[in-house]
């Protein structure tokens, strides 16, 4: 009896679900407007491709967007927004450099799962500034020379302002252990206390 072989890859049943995804995608394009409504459609194909819609509030702007399945946050952030302030680093939540703030505190994004996001505001790099003013953190590590390569910079801020805005910046010590899961390589951590500090005491809104 002849029977078929498929390789190791199985190169047969990728093609079947190729012509699957492209047929179910077709068909939905060819359906009247006046009967899928665009929400329906979203939800349609999202299960079909087995991604999760999410309608996020990013930087004051709501993003609807599908994900896949266990996709991180900062790979969403990064990858299908283009928001390439927030940093990837060691990808394990041990450096801080990809730190950004949901609902108001912060979270190593490259811990967080996208699809537990739903719903929530998130505040990236991107979102301190206000157009070309600077938020004030930003402005004190400037003037502090309070990076070197600048790669841990994104998330040293965003910490910095969650140290302020919680209180956490009172004195060098008490910022030191706040910010202690940032890590900066170069070695820049007196200039960034010296900029919180500054930054906390200057009376701006933080």
């Amino acid at each position: 009896m002849h029977m078929e072989k498929h390789s190791p890859d199985c190169p047969g049943e990728s093609r079947r679900n190729f012509i699957k995804q492209t047929t179910a995608l077709t068909a939905l394009t060819v359906v009247p407007s006046a009967l899928v409504k665009a929400g329906e459609q979203h939800e349609a194909i999202a299960t079909f491709l087995e991604k999760t819609p999410l309608q996020i509030e990013v930087n004051g702007k709501t993003v609807q967007v599908l994900v896949d399945p266990g996709v991180s946050l900062l790979d969403m952030l990064r990858e299908q927004l283009g928001l390439t302030g927030t940093k990837k680093g060691c990808d394990q939540g041990h450096c801080g450099a990809c730190i950004v703030h949901v609902d108001g505190k912060r979270v190593n994004s490259c811990l967080s799962e996208a699809a537990d996001n739903n719903g929530k505001k998130i505040t990236t790099i991107e979102g301190l500034s206000n157009g070309d003013q600077l938020h004030p953190v930003q402005e004190a590590f400037i003037k502090h020379d309070a990076f070197q390569c600048g790669y841990c910079t994104p998330g040293q801020i965003m910490s910095a302002v969650a140290c302020i805005r919680e209180g956490q910046a009172n004195t060098p010590e008490e910022i030191r252990e706040y910010m202690s899961d940032n890590i900066c390589r170069c070695g820049a951590y007196p200039n960034i206390v010296a900029a919180i500090l500054e930054a906390k005491n200057s009376g701006q809104k933080i």
